[in-house]
């Protein structure tokens, strides 16, 4: 049973999907139940793969090939390594939150629901998969639900009145600059297939394959930027970054939630995952140009958020200053860093879908993200005001929580080969404090605001509040007891990192 235990996470959400499909369209509070139910298998999956993976074994584990075309070398190849399993689990908690934040859709829940499941699947499909060719599949079915959960369910970005953004144009520069990505990174997959003469895309047979006969470091040259730059669009990495707080803005909150909280690891991983394994010599050519760009993305990203006044572009761009910490911890090729960057991926995963909770909680009622006409709303959601500065706490860094931890591990593991991007990322949680502090007293204390008063109501349910309540447990459960998940992650990371760097520090 344990050989189909991946299968059961991928395809939960998949008998989802098609249950949704056969269900009337005038039966919204079923289409939720069965959500709910899908979400739920998988999350205990994921909980259950975490729990049972052998960590002195390390590699991959839970693998299940089935041979699809034999002539060309592709096998739908599922497995889980460390790395990859922490992933999994993060993407089953902000999935199962993200269902249950979806109670607020009233219009066309079926087909909301539908694209919603289509999104989960993809993301859970990216990290099982072990196969090149599937992988890529995952990713296109991840990216193309994006198009009609916002612009559909989407709302316009507005500031003073005036529509700043529109969902239309949101929509539409997410899924350019995505497909554009997606298309570098595909031609970099079709290069690496061809230039390796293995006629393979199992990615453990391709590293088999490297091992005895790697590929000419020239040629691993060319193509890692591709596949750096194709997923890097996703990750997101600077300058290619402009796209994403306009679609965390413009998303419905669930959606934001998976949108910043998982799609945005799909690049960081894919560069781990086929960047750093498949081409060790491209990595360490391009990688400090790569860990130059993070700079920007922790300094600029931060600058940014803290000049904007709409909520939603305050967390879009912190996310983007924070996905630079991730990116720096893989640049800088130390056992130390690489583990943090993915424990940062499942921090920062947390936090970013807890704050897109709380803010869609608030502008449900309020009607309004614009800080400067919030204030005082601790009055009449104390629980919400809670949720929202544990989110501002765990974004700062503040210790207890996972990212800190996280963090720290990146700034110790890259000190010694980028003291100077390292002290600018010490810099940047400065930065973050000072936004994410003042987005807590603008939002939640001061004076309460009369139009409020009787306007705004707290999460009084225990289904209301349980989103919260599993993604703060998570982050603090991780961020006191880091041990939980550093061992599983450095059994992976460790040889990665050896693998391109032998004389590499532990």
């Amino acid at each position: 049973m344990l050989n189909y235990l991946l299968l059961i996470i991928l395809l939960a959400p998949v008998a989802g999907a098609l249950a949704l499909l056969c269900l009337p369209d005038n039966q919204p509070a079923w289409a939720r139940r069965i959500a709910v139910a899908s979400t739920s298998v998988s999350l205990a999956g994921a909980v259950f793969a975490i729990a049972t993976y052998h960590i002195p074994n390390g590699g991959f584990q839970y693998d299940l090939l089935i041979p699809w075309i034999a002539s060309l070398g592709i096998g739908f190849h599922v497995g889980i390594d460390g790395i990859s399993a922490v992933l999994v689990l993060l993407h089953a908690l902000c999935s199962f939150a993200g269902v249950l934040i979806s109670y607020a859709i009233k219009e066309r829940v079926k087909e909301y629901y539908l694209f919603y499941l289509t999104l989960i699947t993809g993301v859970f499909g990216v990290f099982l998969s072990l196969d090149l060719f599937f992988f890529y599949f995952f990713y296109e079915m991840a990216v193309i639900p994006m198009y009609p959960l916002i612009g559909m369910w989407g709302s316009d970005v507005t500031e003073q009145g005036r529509v700043r953004y529109s969902k239309e144009y949101a929509t539409m520069k997410l899924t350019i600059y995505l497909t554009a990505g997606a298309v570098v990174a595909l031609i970099g997959l079709l290069w690496l297939y061809v230039g390796s003469g293995a006629a393979t895309f199992d990615l453990p047979a391709l590293q088999q394959h490297f091992a005895a006969q790697p590929m000419e470091a020239r040629l691993q040259g060319m193509i890692f930027p591709l596949l750096a730059v194709g997923f890097g669009v996703i990750a997101p990495l600077w300058p290619l970054h402009s796209w994403s707080p306009i679609g965390h803005a413009a998303a419905p909150s669930a959606v934001s939630m998976l949108h910043a909280g998982v799609l945005m690891k799909l690049g960081s991983y894919a560069i781990i995952r086929l960047g750093l394994n498949l081409l060790p010599a491209g990595a360490a050519q391009w990688l400090p140009w790569i860990a130059t760009l993070c700079v920007m993305n922790i300094i600029y990203g931060g600058f940014v958020a803290m000049s904007q006044r709409d909520l939603k572009l305050i967390i879009g761009y912190s996310s983007s200053s924070h996905m630079g910490y991730v990116l720096l911890g893989i640049a800088c090729l130390t056992p130390l860093a690489l583990t943090g960057a993915v424990l940062l991926m499942f921090a920062h995963g947390l936090m970013t879908a807890l704050a897109f909770a709380f803010v869609g909680q608030i502008y449900d009622q309020t009607h309004t993200r614009y800080l400067p006409n919030l204030g005082g709303l601790a009055h009449q959601a104390p629980f919400i005001a809670g949720c929202g500065v544990a989110a501002a706490m765990a974004s700062s860094g503040l210790p207890g929580f996972a990212n800190f931890v996280s963090e720290l591990l990146i700034f110790l593991g890259g000190w010694e080969r980028y003291p100077i991007q390292t002290i600018c990322g010490v810099f940047g949680a400065v930065i973050t404090a000072v936004y994410m502090l003042r987005v807590v007293r603008g939002m939640f204390f001061g004076p309460s605001k009369p139009a409020f008063a009787h306007h705004v109501r707290d999460a009084s349910t225990a289904f209301e509040k349980l989103p919260y309540l599993v993604l703060i447990a998570a982050l603090l459960i991780v961020g006191c007891w880091p041990r939980l998940l550093l061992r599983m992650i450095d059994v992976s990371a460790r040889p990665i990192v050896h693998a391109i760097i032998p004389e590499a520090p532990d």
